[in-house]
């Protein structure tokens, strides 16, 4: 225990940072001799977590909440003393935009699946032949496939093609802006084929497992309690509190690693400088494309260049409250790809979450690109702000110009979890094992893309380091 450990992580997203911060806390606790490197390419640590505050607003570039049920940003918030700044999300009606008509998510839905009959016999997001066909998985058998399968043939065979069509691929292709017919049920929503091989039936197997809503607490009202935090200020306010308490960790922005090689049992990463630095360990918590690249001379990982990405933007316009002439009763709406409107999904963010905008204002955020519609993503800013614009006049009535319009881009960023890729990335794994012992891969590319997946990622690759280090 007396020998002083070197690990290196690359790449400082939530991943590198939560395993930076969680092996330090077990450097610090268990008195282990070890030194932390992290090294990030941007001028800036935490990807995709990006907020701006300006103008009492405060607007997310990328993600802008997580599940609460998901423990591990709660976790990590408590354990960063920044637990009292969360906040949970106002819920309220979402709905479905088919046929230029607002449809509200049945009531029940739980990912698209009825819990609740009235309200999806009563939807007029379906035709009455949809809606019987929907009513077949009631009957219907067990699916007899085994192995990974597409979430589109899964449900289409449950619920038919409008109900896929019409509420479920906007739900569920979002989180991954993906095409549903190539998204791997067991990789994106394996509780789905678990439910089917217990109860048979969606519908009746999501009714007895879904927990029940109860009131929000110290409170008469029957109102639900929302399922998403968020931060006060924002998401980046995580990423300031763990850059802030990562002292015993040396901290290298602007810097590239370049090649990774072997010599024994120690890694040598070779930066874009060409300095050489030595490691007993490392946690590779970039993309898989970064991975692959880094690997190439070594001929491994190659399968993971198969790994597709896609490209999304975000738009946030402000407005003033007058500004909006149609009053929609709900916190956001979903497009589906049959709409003929290029926004993907709209969030009416003051709604959803009302310590984001002055209370006599309007944040509004837009979605655009999907796969086979990410051209638009490569428009120049004005266009993609006429187009936005455009849609959001013609759906919400607004009237005017907006105060302020902040597009981001996210170019081959969105990895595709497709049909086989669990199994890709096990052998990714084992490859690594067998050449690169001392290398750990961890991040959105491969099991999980929300927050607290990748929390959960960089804390088993931390925990995998300091079981090889200290056996």
């Amino acid at each position: 225990m007396s020998e002083r450990k070197q690990v290196v992580i690359i790449g400082g997203g939530i991943t590198g940072l939560s395993s930076a911060y969680y092996m330090q806390k077990e450097a610090r606790e268990h008195g282990l001799p070890l030194d932390i490197t992290l090294i990030e390419a941007s001028t800036e640590l935490g990807g995709k977590i990006q907020t701006v505050r300006r103008d009492g607003y405060v607007i997310e570039r990328g993600p802008d909440s997580f599940l609460i049920r998901k423990k591990s940003v709660d976790q990590l918030a408590s354990d960063l003393g920044i637990a009292d700044q969360l906040v949970r999300n106002a819920t309220g009606q979402a709905y479905i935009l088919l046929h230029n008509k607002m449809h509200p998510i049945p009531a029940g839905a739980v990912m698209g699946i009825p819990t609740e009959i009235k309200p999806f016999i009563t939807s007029g997001l379906f035709s009455l032949s949809g809606k019987l066909r929907a009513a077949g998985d009631l009957v219907l058998p067990r699916s007899e496939v085994t192995g990974d399968q597409s979430l589109g043939k899964f449900f289409r065979r449950r619920f038919g093609t409008e109900v896929v069509e019409n509420l479920i691929e906007p739900l569920l292709s979002g989180v991954y802006a993906g095409d549903i017919d190539h998204m791997s049920l067991e990789s994106t929503f394996p509780q789905f084929y678990e439910v089917e091989k217990k109860h048979r039936s969606l519908i009746l197997g999501m009714k007895k497992t879904t927990p029940k809503q109860l009131p929000q607490k110290n409170s008469h009202s029957s109102k639900k309690m929302g399922a998403f935090h968020t931060f006060k200020n924002g998401l980046e306010s995580v990423v300031e509190a763990l850059e802030e308490q990562l002292d015993g960790v040396t901290v290298m922005k602007r810097t590239r690693v370049a090649k990774v090689n072997k010599q024994g049992e120690r890694a040598i990463l070779t930066l874009s400088d060409q300095k050489k630095i030595e490691a007993d360990a490392v946690i590779l918590a970039t993309s898989h494309t970064v991975a692959r690249q880094l690997f190439e001379s070594h001929g491994l990982l190659k399968e993971l260049g198969t790994i597709p990405m896609t490209s999304v933007a975000t738009v946030a316009v402000g407005f003033p409250k007058e500004a909006m002439k149609r009053n929609i009763d709900g916190t956001g709406f979903l497009v589906p790809r049959s709409s003929g409107h290029s926004i993907t999904a709209c969030t009416l963010v003051d709604r959803k979450w009302p310590t984001t905008t002055p209370d006599d204002k309007v944040l509004i955020r837009a979605f655009v690109g999907r796969v086979g519609e990410e051209a638009i993503v490569d428009l120049p800013d004005c266009e993609i702000e006429k187009i936005v614009l455009k849609d959001l006049r013609d759906i919400l009535d607004i009237q005017s110009e907006p105060e302020f319009c902040i597009i981001t881009r996210w170019k081959d960023d969105r990895p595709q979890y497709r049909v086989g890729h669990k199994e890709k990335i096990v052998r990714a794994r084992e490859e690594l094992q067998q050449q690169f012992p001392m290398i750990q891969l961890a991040g959105a590319s491969y099991n999980g893309v929300g927050l607290p997946d990748c929390i959960d990622q960089g804390v088993v690759a931390m925990e995998n380091v300091l079981k090889q280090l200290f056996k």
